[in-house]
């Protein structure tokens, strides 16, 4: 099974290390930050499933991070902070928070919260676990890829592509939403790198990828992958 990965930024060193080895012992992997710039490096290196986030931060507020968030990634972000105020908690909410946890708190209430949100985010997922399309087939525990019943030897961000791309099967995927979902919110990967995958995945999987049955180029706006039977 793909292990879920999730961002815990928040200054207190400590409760991050405590929350990390907690959550590593539940089926988490789990990256911390300290700031909100050693965060943005993060998320411009790999894609979060959930992310932990304190709202008093040496360099910057969790609000904002949320804010830049929210203009180009889905991922649940829940709030924790020791600050009370019902203005605070309402702002979380209107910048586009999903939880809101109030410093201090439970490790259990916390696994329970997250736990949560990562049903309600990712709950069809977990229930699939083989996806496909044409002779090819996705088994998303092993994270193996066959056609035709042979095996197709993947890196591992075609993988993340291709599942990507064939969880929102008959649906155009702009490139930047395919950026950030797969490389990551902040990534600063080139459109030309998106491109060269998609040949890659094309070549790997299609009968002809110089005439694409499956993985389509959607004019202007991104790729698609199409099974329409």
């Amino acid at each position: 099974m793909d292990k879920k990965r999730i961002l815990i930024v928040d200054d207190e060193q400590e409760l991050s290390c405590i929350i990390a080895e907690m959550l590593q012992g539940c089926g988490y992997d789990t990256d911390t930050s300290a700031d909100a710039a050693s965060a943005y490096e993060l998320l411009g290196k790999k894609p979060y499933h959930l992310i932990l986030l304190d709202i008093n931060l040496p360099d910057s507020t969790g609000f904002e991070i949320c804010r830049e968030l929210r203009e180009n990634s889905r991922v649940p972000v829940i709030f924790a902070s020791a600050r009370t105020a019902e203005d605070d908690r309402i702002s979380s909410f209107d910048i586009g928070g999903d939880d809101y946890l109030q410093k201090p708190y439970s490790m259990k209430e916390l696994l329970s919260r997250i736990n949560a949100l990562m049903r309600r985010a990712y709950g069809a997922e977990e229930e699939s676990r083989e996806l496909g399309f044409g002779q090819v087939r996705i088994d998303t525990h092993s994270r193996t890829v066959t056609k035709g019943g042979k095996p197709v030897p993947l890196a591992q961000r075609e993988y993340d592509l291709l599942s990507y791309l064939c969880k929102n099967k008959n649906t155009a995927v702009p490139k930047d939403k395919l950026i950030s979902e797969v490389w990551g919110a902040f990534s600063e990967v080139e459109p030309s790198t998106l491109t060269v995958h998609i040949r890659w995945l094309r070549e790997k999987l299609e009968d002809d990828p110089a005439v694409p049955v499956y993985i389509k180029t959607v004019w202007r706006l991104g790729y698609m992958l199409e099974d329409v039977k």
